[in-house]
């Protein structure tokens, strides 16, 4: 049986968790001593990362990464939550960090604190916020944050041809890195020419199916579909999520879509629009993407 592609959280911040560290915290004199097991007795999830972290100042603590694809209301609670369930379980202090992958697709304001109140009592956390599309590309490259390296696209400056050879460079360079690559090309869609991509670098599909944050994606899908009134159950969320995904790749690599090759793809079950992401790579225009819908429907 193959080895299951990893490609989240953990496996990137397990590249350099020292680097990684001194970046966020901007300071040299951390050392990380161990990635820690994240399984609370009632939330587990992909997208933590505990370090333990030892600072010849103040000792040993936790550093709590929350990775997200965007950014949603319910953060501020989660982080108070794990933040809290991390230092019960440790006995360690705890600074957690929220990392925030795309920007939100409203201009809703990102807090850096949670706070309630009833009866005169008041609870808060405070956590740091990093928005990817807000740091500099050139700072991966010069601080070599390999960590990073699969999001170059999305960073301010990043959404350049000659960033993403870079990038794709520092990959192949390390072999430990190279797994990576497709992540890299997912995340180059959503900024460059499908064609492009394609002709630099490698697509995996497979492997980016087990990506977290590809799994996001498809759950924003489904959720566009609810709440457009299509709800008939989990399979049709799922096949939701597959065509909007799709499509979006179809329109960056062919143009804008007509209303009835829009229909005959929605329509398509999940394993249909599987085989459609992988094949339509290889389609050069309008024509080869109606010919291979002919075939199927």
């Amino acid at each position: 049986m193959a080895k299951k592609a990893d490609i989240g959280g953990k496996r990137l911040i397990g590249l350099a968790p020292n680097t990684w560290v001194k970046w966020i915290t901007q300071r040299s004199d951390l050392q990380v001593q161990d990635i820690l097991n994240t399984e609370f007795q009632w939330i587990e999830r992909e997208s933590d990362v505990l370090l333990k972290v030892l600072s010849p100042e103040i000792g040993e603590f936790l550093l709590l990464n929350e990775l997200q694809l965007r950014y949603n209301q319910r953060m501020p609670r989660r982080l108070r939550a794990y933040t809290a369930l991390a230092e019960e379980r440790y006995n360690l202090r705890v600074y957690p960090v929220l990392i925030n992958i795309l920007p939100p697709s409203n201009k809703q304001s990102i807090p850096q604190r949670y706070e309630s109140e009833i009866l005169g009592i008041t609870a808060h956390q405070d956590y740091q916020v990093i928005n990817l599309w807000e740091v500099d590309v050139n700072l991966v490259f010069e601080q070599k944050i390999s960590t990073l390296l699969p999001f170059v696209q999305i960073l301010q400056g990043g959404s350049r041809e000659d960033k993403l050879r870079e990038a794709v460079r520092e990959l192949r360079r390390d072999e430990q890195l190279q797994d990576l690559e497709p992540l890299l090309s997912f995340f180059a869609s959503f900024v460059l020419d499908i064609p492009l991509v394609q002709q630099i670098m490698r697509w995996d599909m497979t492997v980016l199916r087990e990506s977290p944050w590809y799994q996001e994606i498809l759950k924003e899908g489904e959720k566009q579909g609810l709440q457009q009134g299509r709800i008939e159950g989990r399979q049709e969320g799922r096949q939701e999520g597959e065509s909007q995904l799709v499509l979006r790749q179809l329109q960056r690599r062919l143009g804008t879509l007509d209303d009835t090759v829009k229909q005959q793809i929605q329509m398509l079950p999940v394993e249909q629009l599987e085989s459609l992401a992988e094949e339509l790579l290889d389609f050069r225009d309008i024509q080869q993407l109606q010919s291979w819908l002919e075939r199927v429907c």
